[in-house]
């Protein structure tokens, strides 16, 4: 049976970011050119790590995971917003709203879960390094990489029914880019209590405790590299990490700002700001950081550029 929401609203209207045509027309440029850095980058992520073998690693088949689910995040959002820019009617049908509330807040979870399985794996490569292999065997790295996926599609199933629940009567227009689970809850007539309930859970699930971990498994590798005599094997064991540790300061940094942060002196479009470095900024500069930082990565993206000469 159809939820009784859905014949009162049909459909949702985005505020976006500007009404001015040519704003909208120089955002289109400048977005656009992002979306294209970061499919580049990161299917370049991808390809480096299957033509060479020196990254058949636990390390870089969580990054693979992390660039392809950077790929389908900020696909599942950018296009709708391009082409928004384009036309003065930025509106989205129930249905299409809940779907891809449900696919970017399903994917935008499973990457907080993976961050902190690479986490768990630069701890174990830096502290427990004779019984790196043995721990992290192909079998624990893929179970680590299913439960984050997992973890994601449980938590957006969840947000999603409860958000149907909602009943929509005469507010339709959302004060975002995209269908953002907290800026539709906030559309709803109805009693959101269950809602806000389920979603601080989730967020102390999905976002606190695996943030909470990342922290202590970097507190472990700080002080066993602090332990190691020689600066080389310092510079050496803490270059593994600083790749890792940057992408975890902008995605959960980001995150907890937007979901854990009182709401009571939020800006007006502050969550929408953070929800677009998040979704647009954040998957871009990923590869980025990867490549820039990583030797390893480096060499395999210029052996990749000699194959396709």
């Amino acid at each position: 049976m159809r939820p009784p929401n859905q014949t009162i609203v049909r459909e949702f209207v985005f505020v976006g970011f500007s009404r001015v045509r040519g704003t909208n027309l120089w955002l289109f440029a400048v977005v656009f050119s992002m979306y294209l850095i970061t499919l580049a980058g990161n299917m370049l992520i991808i390809t480096a790590i299957r033509i060479d073998p020196r990254l058949n690693t636990p390390m870089y088949f969580f990054l693979s995971n992390l660039s392809f689910l950077d790929i389908c995040y900020t696909t599942s959002v950018v296009p709708q917003l391009l082409a928004h820019f384009l036309t003065s009617q930025k509106t989205i049908s129930f249905d299409r709203c809940m779907a891809q509330l449900y696919i970017s807040l399903f994917l935008g979870s499973t990457e907080f879960i993976l961050l902190a399985a690479m986490a768990y794996d630069r701890y174990v490569a830096v502290c427990h390094p004779l019984h790196y292999k043995v721990i992290m065997s192909p079998r624990v790295c893929t179970q680590l990489a299913i439960t984050s996926w997992f973890v994601g599609f449980l938590n957006s199933g969840v947000q999603t029914v409860f958000t149907l629940c909602l009943h929509f009567c005469s507010l339709n227009i959302i004060n975002h880019f995209a269908c953002e689970v907290l800026a539709v809850v906030k559309l709803s007539c109805s009693d959101t209590f269950a809602n806000d309930l389920s979603l601080m859970v989730a967020g102390v699930i999905v976002l606190l405790i695996p943030c909470i971990l990342v922290m202590l498994s970097y507190v472990y590798i700080i002080s066993a590299i602090l332990r190691i005599r020689s600066s080389e094997g310092r510079h050496r064991a803490f270059s593994t990490c600083t790749s890792h540790l940057t992408v975890v300061t902008l995605c959960y940094g980001t995150a907890i700002v937007a979901y854990l942060s009182p709401k009571d002196n939020t800006a007006p479009n502050q969550d929408k700001m953070l929800a677009f470095f998040y979704a647009v900024v954040t998957p871009m500069l990923n590869p980025l950081i990867y490549s820039l930082r990583n030797k390893d990565v480096k060499g395999a993206l210029s052996k990749v550029g000699k194959t396709w000469k």
